[in-house]
């Protein structure tokens, strides 16, 4: 790690735009299967961050690369893992190569909470449901309890009912006056909270409808849960870069905006589907075509962007320029 170009630059000194824009380039992606018969796939998401977030006094330019595999929970391996790359703005060499599953995973939850926030305020979950008990959901949890105070209730579902066992004592041990079950059955855990947070490696969407309860959030993180009947029957549909979404060939929104089926904010919806309402920018100013409904259900689709995590690493990298932290690597 060292600063870039050796000098602190004002922040018109890099290119890429007036002071305080960000932008992202196309994801690229590398899928293959493992001699174990699972899936793997490594991520490359290239960004740069504005004044403010850039190394914290210019642009901040780089890429995630984040890697995962469904069989890693044999090797007592997390699902996923990788690497933020930042890059000097002025000649382009790396300046500092990071750990990057802590800040995805980050990234990710603060993401979905300034999202349910924007629905319904800081008091309006009082509970809420984790479909999958691995880190994501760690994270969320972590990140919920210091935004909802009111949050009393946590239902658990996972596959493995060790591992909500686990996180379920992990929760209890940390908040002992929440009230915290694990269910036999998602959809019962679903027709229970208000909210839902799904963080699963599922590729079949199972989350139906009538599943949500009248006012109910589903933040679709894993964006594979949400059935075809609920991204098209609830009542408000959100997306973090309709771009991005509907241009992704693996998952259901995106075949659904291939299928005709749904149509970007501010289009007509087309026949027999629906329109998503809006992008989570418009969303957490304000700006939304009319209320959310006290009894409306609600769908988040945070496909995930990598300038959020390249914003996030320029912070980490610049106060670890100002304290000295890392291991400085011979150029």
């Amino acid at each position: 790690m060292r600063g870039p170009s050796g000098h602190r630059p004002g922040p018109r000194d890099c290119a890429g735009g007036p002071p305080g824009e960000a932008g992202l380039a196309p994801e690229a992606a590398l899928r293959w299967t493992t001699t174990a018969g699972d899936s793997a796939r490594s991520l490359i998401l290239p960004a740069w961050a504005g004044n403010g977030y850039g190394y914290g006094y210019g642009y901040g330019y780089g890429c995630k690369i984040i890697n995962a595999s469904l069989g890693n929970h044999r090797h007592g391996l997390p699902r996923a893992a990788g690497l933020i790359v930042l890059n000097d703005p002025e000649t382009a060499q790396p300046v500092c190569v990071m750990e990057g599953g802590r800040i995805s995973a980050l990234r990710t939850a603060g993401v979905s909470t300034a999202a349910v926030r924007a629905v319904c305020g800081r008091e309006g979950i009082e509970s809420v449901v984790f479909l999958g008990c691995g880190r994501q959901a760690r994270v969320h949890h972590e990140l919920l309890t210091s935004l909802f105070p009111a949050v009393g209730e946590v239902l658990l579902y996972d596959h493995d009912t060790l591992r909500a066992e686990e996180f379920a004592d992990a929760v209890r041990a940390a908040h002992p006056q929440v009230a915290v079950t694990v269910v036999d059955h998602a959809r019962e855990a679903v027709e229970r909270a208000r909210l839902t947070i799904a963080v699963t490696t599922t590729t079949k969407p199972y989350v139906e409808l009538d599943w949500l309860p009248a006012g109910g959030i589903f933040v679709n993180v894993s964006l594979d849960d949400a059935a075809e009947s609920l991204l098209l029957g609830c009542d408000r549909l959100f997306v973090d870069d309709w771009n991005l979404v509907a241009a992704d060939e693996h998952r259901l929104l995106g075949a659904l905006a291939r299928a005709g089926l749904v149509s970007g904010p501010g289009e007509p919806a087309p026949t027999g589907g629906r329109a998503v309402d809006t992008e989570l920018p418009d969303l957490l100013c304000g700006s939304i075509p009319r209320p959310i409904g006290e009894h409306d259900r609600t769908v988040v689709n945070p496909f995930g962007m990598g300038v959020h995590d390249i914003a996030l690493a320029s912070a980490v990298y610049a106060r670890a320029i100002d304290t000295g932290a890392g291991i400085t690597l011979p150029r």
